[in-house]
């Protein structure tokens, strides 16, 4: 009788696929995913009885398993791709993995890539499912494996020999965050979230600004999330879709109206499609909402005349505050029209009355920091009012914890011109006394 001899796995991983791959090989890429699953494994579980194969650390089934995840999925990858509770995976080199959890937590993967080569390998596999090819004519590479997941990837040659390879894998979390989820978590007061809420829901644009990571584009998601079913809304993101707005009742029947639509690259020019595109197309549909999840470049021109033409639009910019975040609109619309810096400023102004400012705390919280109004006065002037602020009052370490206290608080109500045009839009009285205090509504 043949005894088990246990082998490292790189060794056996190295046999199987020789076998695999002589054999079986069109199961790899197969379109029948479940069904190419199934005799794959059966194939290498039979391969590792036949030769009496062990490793250390594994039992068979677990080996099984790994082996199948190496060779047609995505390596330890695997197991946090599809988590709901994960935000980022950090590949910073093969052997330093850092995972970013929906809680803030930043912790060391329990696994790595056994080498430069063997990280290549597996983020080429991951880079494939989107057509995206790595190599030395190409060392920074930006695709993506699902509709929610965003993969950047940077090569040796711009990244060290030995690093093998700089990886950030975005997840989308799929979780659906309610108004209690934020509450609940310190991201904002109800008032605040129902101003933002109400204030899109009755015309008024908004901006949500912040850092990478601040919370900004799942904030926008929410307000968007709470807009009427029957209302038109065109969202419009560049490459690889976060949003998933589309509802349905308990029997699969689609409830509201939603476009969602991504930006295509094409080596020809004639084929790219892009944001500033998708913005001209959206205004031939018929929207009520159209929200651009992220200003970037020149398609901040063609948001703010979206806004300034009537729609309701939500977009989200990288800036350190409120006010810096008009001056960094004003910068993007530079790069369409070079028009004066005074004008474009006046036009954002009056795209995007709202701007909210998200940001990470050191204790890994995120909060909307501010609220403000640009309130646009007769003589044409513009006075930035800050409408809702949080204010921190300390930072405690607890247990080697950083601990960050605070509190919101309402600094202004809005204007009287953002109450007449609420007003005008449909907003009820009895709503919009949340947000004036003790003001008379004209």
């Amino acid at each position: 009788m043949k005894m088990s001899k246990y082998v490292d796995f790189t060794e056996v991983l190295r046999r199987v696929q020789e076998h695999i791959s002589s054999n079986y090989a069109i199961l790899i890429s197969s379109d029948d995913i479940e069904n190419s699953k199934v005799k794959l494994k059966a194939y290498i579980k039979k391969y590792i009885e036949d030769y009496k194969l062990k490793v250390d650390g594994f039992t068979t089934t677990a080996l099984i398993d790994r082996l199948y995840t190496e060779m047609a999925e995505f390596s330890f990858l695997t197991q946090y791709l599809n988590r709901n509770d994960i935000e980022e995976i950090n590949i910073n080199s093969y052997n330093d993995i850092k995972i970013t959890y929906s809680n803030g937590e930043i912790k060391p993967s329990d696994e790595h890539f056994n080498s430069p080569s063997h990280a290549m390998d597996v983020i080429r596999r991951l880079l494939h499912q989107s057509g995206m090819i790595l190599d030395s004519s190409q060392p920074i590479v930006v695709g993506h494996l699902s509709d929610k997941i965003r993969i950047t990837a940077i090569a040796k040659g711009i990244v060290d020999k030995n690093v093998g390879v700089s990886v950030s894998i975005r997840i989308v979390n799929p979780k659906k965050l309610t108004k209690e989820d934020f509450i609940k978590s310190g991201t904002a007061s109800e008032e605040m979230l129902d101003f933002l809420t109400l204030a899109h829901r009755y015309g008024e644009s908004i901006c949500f600004t912040g850092a990478t990571s601040s919370g900004k584009t799942t904030l926008m998601s929410y307000v968007l999330s709470t807009l009427p079913n029957n209302k038109r809304l065109f969202t419009i993101e560049n490459g690889t879709r976060e949003f998933n707005l589309v509802k349905k009742d308990e029997s699969g029947q689609i409830v509201n109206n939603v476009i969602h639509a991504v930006t295509k690259h094409s080596d020809d020019p004639k084929q790219t499609i892009t944001m500033a595109k998708l913005l001209e197309t959206a205004l031939t549909v018929n929207p009520d909402y159209i929200c651009v999840a992220e200003m970037k470049s020149d398609e901040a021109f063609y948001a703010q005349e979206s806004a300034r033409c009537g729609h309701g639009v939500s977009t989200t910019i990288h800036a350190n505050s409120c006010i810096a975040t008009y001056y960094r609109m004003v910068t993007l619309c530079k790069q369409r029209y070079d028009m004066d810096e005074k004008t474009l400023y006046n036009l954002v102004t009056e795209a995007f009355p709202i701007v909210m400012f998200c940001k990470k705390l050191e204790d890994n919280t995120r909060h909307i920091m501010e609220i403000t109004e640009c309130l646009i006065k007769e003589d044409g002037s513009r006075e930035i009012h800050t409408l809702y602020k949080y204010n921190i009052t300390d930072n405690n370490e607890v247990d080697g914890t950083l601990k960050i206290e605070g509190y919101y608080k309402k600094v202004n109500n809005i204007s009287k011109a953002m109450q007449k045009r609420l007003l005008e839009n449909g907003m009820p009285k009895t709503e919009l006394r949340k947000f004036v205090g003790g003001e008379d509504i004209e």
